[in-house]
């Protein structure tokens, strides 16, 4: 499909015929912490490539869709998941949704604001970067990918995932820099309080930050302040605030897409994520 053609649909009217556009290869791969065999959804372009690839990394949520309850697998994938898996392939890109939750029982997510009830085998900051570098790891050694133009991408804890596997001392990676880690990353209203109690959180590779002003599970403000700090240390950063939104603007649902701050969010996010790995990724 042209690439064009593909960013006008996902614009326009079209959100959930594009989400359902394509059902990806299911794979299976070791996370960096040489115990969990992981369960990865792969959404490829046409042509064999080598391409540039992203690891994409889901929310509190999970993986899968409510309206399918007990359904774990490619087809029952949320619409946001499967609608940007085949946005990245329409446009050159070897994309890889991650599974962190279901391989280690907790297949159906969590619910809104129970963060403090989670276990410890699900962590955004110790456990879920070494899921992340699995999957580096694992598109590193498919014949169709570029292995040093890798990215990754998170929504809400999996945001909070990308902002740990980025810091100075991530877990999983050692002497961490674009050519040995990610090339690039987007976190998409991830809560970012944890890099932001760190003195000297730098992201080793540049960094698209996007929030929503009406957020009711993290902080917006606490991302914003954040994203000064770093910046101030030198940081690659490219930060986004979307006045209106809510959380999981991009949620390309009637019920999210009906509120029009998340709709310009939405479009928005989709052209600045396209440019930000076209500069970032593409040779």
């Amino acid at each position: 499909m042209n690439k064009n053609k593909w960013l006008l649909g996902i614009l326009g009217v079209g959100l959930a015929a594009a989400a359902a556009a394509a059902t990806p290869d299911t794979v299976t791969f070791m996370s960096a912490d040489g115990k969990t065999r992981l369960t990865g959804y792969v959404f490829a372009p046409a042509s064999p490539g080598p391409h540039p690839a992203v690891v994409m990394l889901h929310g509190r949520a999970g993986s899968y869709s409510t309206l399918k309850p007990g359904q774990y697998n490619a087809d029952a994938l949320t619409m946001r998941h499967k609608m940007w898996g085949n946005f990245w392939a329409a446009r050159g890109y070897v994309a890889i949704h991650v599974d962190s939750f279901g391989p280690r029982g907790y297949a159906g997510g969590f619910a809104k604001h129970s963060y403090d009830s989670r276990p410890p085998a699900v962590s955004e900051q110790s456990v879920r970067p070494l899921d992340a570098y699995g999957a580096l790891a694992y598109l590193r050694s498919r014949s169709d990918v570029v292995a040093d133009r890798i990215g990754v991408q998170g929504w809400s804890n999996g945001g909070m995932t990308v902002l740990a596997a980025l810091g100075p001392r991530p877990p999983g990676l050692q002497d961490p820099t674009p050519v040995s880690g990610f090339r690039a990353a987007i976190a998409q209203y991830p809560s970012c309080r944890a890099p932001a109690a760190e003195p000297d959180y730098v992201p080793y590779a540049p960094l698209l930050l996007t929030v929503a002003e009406n957020d009711d599970e993290v902080s917006p403000t606490v991302c914003r302040t954040f994203a000064e700090k770093i910046r101030g240390r030198g940081a690659g950063l490219e930060f986004v605030w979307y006045d209106g939104a809510h959380h999981a603007y991009d949620d390309p649902g009637k019920t999210k897409q009906s509120h029009e701050p998340n709709r310009l969010a939405l479009q928005d996010t989709l052209q600045r994520a396209a440019a930000f790995f076209e500069r970032q990724l593409k040779p």
